[in-house]
């Protein structure tokens, strides 16, 4: 008796793509004649049945959206949510939020859950544990099965799906060039590891701004930050070295630095300006309230969610990803203002 087979199954012993053997037995005009001849031959041989339950439960649209989120800590993540909730209740759509808790496990888990018919299509930022592993095959398959994949503010090239960006080199860009223009010389970042592109992203940013202001990098201004460790501890450095302002690649990082530059006796901005990044409440609250970047997490999850449906509502055999850049603007507080 021959085993039951997959479509896995025939991509992974024809060396092809779950994509390709999909087509091809759809006999998509896609797919050269021989290879569909090969892949046809080998179904039929190995007496390959669609998963009929599967089929049912990709057919029927469920009108709920999978989102996926890193963590709810932040306030951008909180206010992207808002986004995607308003443009999917506009289109007839529910939302069903899950949070991979940076975990690489878990992400994986969600979404083999949620892609099993449980939801119409996704939208996730990707967890840092994954960034780290650089293994995106969970959603490579997820995009080879065409389920419909949207990926905002941490996206990797590697996953072929539409993308919603905010304009991380241009922001910090901006923060950077605003310290330099009220006068700050000696910089500091405060930055996460590499692997996660956004904040290598703004990174580049501020080294930009340094450039264009002749002024060299310096590597000992630059901490990247391990969230599994105490943070405190870790900005706490940079105050040994000579400094007068600091660009924070989130808003967690430019109050904590704040908190422990008046520790330290410093005067803000007077001394030190901090500039941070997304909008939330602690910065607007913070005391002085601090400068930041606003990512319009609102729009990025329009933005998103729009895109999704498109992507569900489109039957289409020719698809080409899109991605969305988001520009961004400062918000100007007291944490930057000096006294003319």
């Amino acid at each position: 008796m021959k085993q039951k087979i997959t479509i896995k199954t025939i991509a992974k012993e024809l060396g092809v793509s779950t994509s390709t053997v999909s087509k091809a037995l759809k006999d998509s005009h896609e797919i050269s004649k021989e290879t569909k001849e090969k892949i046809q031959a080998f179904a039929d041989y190995y007496n390959y049945k669609p998963n009929s339950l599967a089929l049912q439960l990709r057919n029927q649209k469920t009108k709920v959206i999978g989102v996926i989120l890193p963590k709810i800590v932040h306030h951008f993540f909180s206010t992207v949510i808002m986004g995607i909730e308003e443009g999917a209740i506009e289109k007839g759509y529910h939302i069903m939020v899950c949070f991979s808790n940076e975990s690489y496990k878990k992400e994986v888990e969600t979404l083999k859950v949620l892609s099993n018919g449980s939801v119409d299509g996704l939208i996730v930022s990707i967890a840092n544990e994954t960034l780290e592993n650089k293994d995106f095959k969970h959603f490579q398959d997820l995009v080879s099965e065409e389920i419909p994949l949207v990926l905002f503010d941490r996206v990797v090239d590697e996953i072929l799906c539409d993308k919603v960006v905010v304009d991380d080199v241009g922001a910090g860009f901006k923060a950077t060039k605003h310290l330099l223009e009220i006068g700050r010389s000696k910089i500091a970042l405060l930055t996460t590891p590499k692997h996660v592109n956004v904040g290598t992203l703004r990174r580049q940013g501020y080294e930009k701004a340094l450039i264009e202001a002749y002024i060299k990098t310096d590597p000992k201004l630059i901490i990247e930050i391990d969230e599994s460790i105490n943070i405190c501890n870790q900005i706490e450095k940079i105050f040994e070295e000579d400094i007068d302002g600091i660009f924070a690649v989130n808003e967690i990082y430019a109050a904590k630095a704040m908190k422990l530059a008046k520790d330290k006796g410093l005067r803000v901005p007077e001394d030190i300006a901090i500039i941070g990044f997304t909008d939330g409440l602690i910065s607007r609250y913070s005391s002085p309230s601090i400068t930041t970047v606003a990512q319009h997490g609102f729009v990025m999850g329009k933005q998103a969610v729009e895109l999704l449906i498109e992507r569900i509502e489109k039957d289409s055999e020719v698809y080409k990803p899109k991605k969305i850049v988001i520009s961004s603007d400062l918000k100007l507080r007291e944490s930057t203002k000096t006294s003319s």
